[in-house]
């Protein structure tokens, strides 16, 4: 699956089909697209032909393993 020729926003949520995760759009770098972990992390590089935008389920999923993780911490 395929992102749109349109780029995203700032925070939206697109589904990396390569990790399999879902990541929030930072910015654009060259050819790439930056992502960061919904909730916080390390930032990282993908293709744009790898990305579409996350489903609702995709997010809620992404949202709840990110408060489970915070609640984890010290």
């Amino acid at each position: 699956m395929t992102m749109s020729t349109d780029e995203p926003a700032k925070g939206d949520a697109l589904y990396d089909e390569i990790r399999k995760t879902v990541g929030e759009f930072q910015d654009r770098d060259a050819a790439y697209y930056l992502l960061r972990p919904v909730g916080g992390g390390r930032e990282w590089a993908a293709l744009p032909e790898v990305l579409r935008p996350a489903t609702q389920a995709e997010l809620l999923s992404a949202r709840v393993k990110a408060a489970n993780r915070a609640g984890r911490m010290p």
